[in-house]
């Protein structure tokens, strides 16, 4: 790193950028060390925790393993991905569905072992998945789309030999073990640190992982800092080459667009779509943008909200929104237009596909006028500040398209570290902007998160019997049994009409490398330093 050049530029980044500057290693993307620039804050270790946001998920990936992984692939742009297709070892060195299909059986490697040495059993797997689908909330709703329910389908064989109890078939059940929420924990620590108010050590693994990852997580700074250290005797996968990865939290989009191109840090993960547009084809600087899969950022009204429970209501605010707009100006036209469709009856069962509405503002008014709206309304529109490089504009949009059809938005600015609980588990926001992205690339799980009463990411407190119905009758046969795609069809149609999330594009994941290689896209969205060379 150019320490002298480095804190020559400290005037040009702002004086909100000198902890930051104070703090960087001067040897960063040397000696085995990368350093990584992110705009989110991470609020919890522990992604079991009520509230935990997306951004800490990381720490799940990077300090924890699971019972087997997703392969990787190489796509058309020589970047890598996960290939959803393959299934690896991890904790796991084999399994094995029985005859009758009731059970799937999982034997242990026997040289794996946790950060202090203690050895990875059957029964941390079993302590583990127990209280992923007790706490509630989203990690219980998780385990519960792979057909992993209750403690009883757990069972400890032998010191490694795990078996899974299925309760149904299902296309989900060994996909659903490879993701974030289904961690390893070390349950003897973990035990160790419980009380009888807190039995599961919640309050403990907020703040300390106990895990077997390959990566130790050194010192949590919240809101600045998370630094982890390689786990050089991690078993479960091939020990990374870096040997730290420095994680700093820099909400400012400028600052931290100057330090990557600086060749201050080496990876610059969740970048604005206008700083990967601009700074695509420059010399040194890669910029990796990957279509996000079963994503789409959505403006969400709240049922609750008075106006809102009539559906044509709904219908009026989508069609005010200037989608064309949106794309352009928030999305840099990096992503997919998820407005526009042909019709209003679904002709395949892809997913995302486009939303039947383009911006119609006579159709709209015309609507609320049936409605008993004709005179609008006033309604709160609320963005996260730490998702303000697409939110603020886009909600600035939609306010000023709002006001032509008489709906008067006063925009509302969240905390990041707030965001999650008032949008996902309190439900509270009247309208606001969301995203989701199904971690299991079907139509039938992004419908199980999005519109079922109660999961985390129907924000909009949406209901509706037969998504409920047919929801739960596709969630687990194969999608090629004959009743799959008529009942899928069924279900877009009917989200369609009732537009509980009003559909705004398909969003990509760009993330800046330079002076380092290995950059790996995963469908959770989060840094994943495993294949880091530096």
């Amino acid at each position: 790193m150019r320490r002298r050049d480095f804190l020559k530029g400290a005037a040009v980044l702002g004086a909100g950028s000198l902890p930051f500057i104070r703090s960087l290693p001067a040897t960063a993307a040397t000696n085995g060390v990368v350093v990584v620039a992110m705009g989110q804050t991470i609020n919890s270790l522990d992604i079991h925790r009520s509230g935990t946001n997306r951004p800490s998920y990381q720490v799940a990936v990077n300090a924890y393993d699971r019972l087997v992984s997703f392969g990787t692939k190489t796509l058309p742009d020589g970047s890598l991905s996960y290939d959803y297709s393959v299934i690896e070892p991890e904790i796991a060195e084999s399994w094995e569905t029985t005859e009758d299909g009731s059970a799937i059986i999982f034997k242990l490697r026997k040289d794996g072992k946790f950060w202090d040495g203690s050895p990875i059993t059957a029964e941390d797997v079993k302590w583990s998945f127990d209280r992923a689908v007790t706490l509630g909330g989203f990690p219980t709703v998780q385990m519960k789309a792979g057909s992993l329910e209750k403690p009883e389908q757990f069972e400890a064989v032998d010191e490694f030999t795990f078996k899974i109890h299925t309760i149904r078939p299902s296309k989900l059940t060994i996909p659903d073990l490879a993701v974030p929420v289904a961690i390893v924990i070390n349950s003897k620590v973990a035990k160790a640190n419980a009380t009888a108010d807190d039995p599961w050590a919640t309050e403990y693994l907020h703040n300390t992982p106990a895990g077997s990852g390959a990566f130790k997580v050194a010192r949590w700074e919240p809101g600045q800092q998370l630094v982890y250290e390689r786990n050089d005797d991690w078993t479960s996968g091939p020990v990374p080459e870096v040997k730290r990865v420095i994680v700093r939290e820099v909400p400012s989009q400028a600052t931290r667009r100057a330090l990557f191109e600086r060749g201050d840090i080496q990876v610059s993960f969740d970048i604005p779509n206008k700083d990967a547009k601009e700074l695509s084809g420059t010399d040194g600087l890669t910029i990796h943008s990957t279509p996000i899969e079963n994503a789409i950022y959505c403006l969400c009204p709240n049922l609750t909200f008075e106006p809102f429970k009539d559906k044509k209501v709904r219908q009026a605010i989508a069609w005010s929104v200037p989608y064309a707009d949106i794309f352009q100006t928030a999305a840099y036209e990096r992503g997919v237009p998820m407005w526009g469709g042909s019709s209003a009856t679904p002709s395949d069962i892809a997913w995302p596909q486009p939303f039947p509405y383009t911006t119609d503002l006579d159709k709209a008014k015309a609507l609320l006028e049936e409605a008993g709206y004709k005179d609008g309304f006033e309604v709160p529109l609320s963005i996260a500040l730490d998702q303000s490089d697409w939110m603020e504009p886009t909600a600035l949009l939609v306010q000023e398209n709002l006001a032509k059809i008489g709906i008067k938005a006063t925009i509302e600015k969240i905390p990041g570290a707030n965001w999650r609980t008032a949008s996902l588990v309190e439900k509270r926001l009247p309208l606001h902007l969301e995203t989701f992205g199904g971690w299991l690339n079907y139509p039938c799980y992004y419908f199980f998160w999005a519109y079922l009463e109660g999961h985390l990411f129907n924000s909009s407190n949406y209901r509706n019997e037969e998504i409920e119905t047919l929801t739960n009758a596709t969630l687990h046969i194969p999608d090629d049994h004959p009743d799959y795609a008529p009942k899928i069809k069924r279900m877009i149609e009917i989200v369609w009409d009732e537009v509980p999330r009003i559909a705004l594009f398909q969003p990509a994941l760009n993330v800046g490398t330079r002076d380092m290689s290995g950059y790996e896209y995963w469908f959770h969205r989060q840094l994943d330093a495993r294949s880091f060379k530096a």
